[in-house]
């Protein structure tokens, strides 16, 4: 099973950026889909973005596009998630998980411990 490791998260102020990645130490996931998800506290995990396996397509919630950027390396196993012009309501946790049936797929694995991200207004 992959083991995924999300970093990068903080604390910003609204209108900053961040960028989060999500690793797979030892492990190849370049032939999935990767999808990232978010957690906000006593709320549902929902989706943020997707890429296909090779990166040629990006798949976001509507409430992110415009703002965020997923982007991956499979020479260096890592998918990024470039978050700017953070809100607020953008306060949560972020994990990643691969996907089965690419962009429009379905998480599959163990979560992640995720990585905290926290916008001040």
């Amino acid at each position: 099973q992959v083991q995924l490791v999300e970093s990068g998260g903080g604390l910003v102020q609204a209108g900053g950026s961040l960028r989060l990645s999500c690793a797979a130490p030892g492990r190849t996931f370049s032939i999935y889909a990767m999808g990232w998800f978010r957690q906000a506290p006593g709320k549902e995990r929902e989706f943020v973005a997707a890429i296909s396996w090779n990166g040629g397509i990006a798949r976001y919630a509507e409430f992110v596009k415009g703002r965020f950027t997923i982007s991956r390396d499979n020479a260096k196993n890592t998918v990024y998630l470039q978050l700017n012009s953070l809100k607020p309501e953008d306060t949560a946790v972020y994990y990643c998980a691969p996907q089965r049936g690419g962009t429009q797929g379905t998480a599959f694995g163990s979560w992640g411990q995720g990585t905290q991200v926290t916008v001040s207004s």
